[in-house]
């Protein structure tokens, strides 16, 4: 088992204005499944993209939009979504705090 706080973990991967942690991974001994949590400073978002997995995430903090090809949806604490495989998207912070978010993807 594993228990930390996200801040103790430092971000895995920088993208301009976003921190990817990686709390929980295979290296955790956990099989199936990765943990993240992603803080996206005010005015920025995660790059528009897709890939063959689906992802769940659930909202912490901060206000904004998950992105699609089609459609936008707003974002606010206590939201949970759910990103089908081979969808693209982006999650986009539309207000003055950090949006926070909890992400759990399969390995692949």
């Amino acid at each position: 088992m594993k228990v930390c706080n996200y801040r103790d973990v430092p971000p895995d991967k920088e993208i301009p204005g976003v921190a990817l942690h990686l709390v929980i991974s295979d290296q955790d001994g956990a099989p199936h499944f990765a943990m993240r949590v992603f803080e996206v400073q005010p005015g920025t978002s995660t790059p528009f993209h897709s890939h063959s997995w689906e992802h769940e995430v659930f909202i912490l903090a901060g206000r904004g939009k998950l992105r699609g090809n089609e459609a936008e949806w707003e974002l606010a604490p206590d939201h949970a979504v759910y990103v089908p495989g081979d969808e693209e998207h982006c999650f986009v912070n539309t207000g003055s705090e950090v949006l926070r978010f909890v992400c759990c993807i399969p390995h692949h």
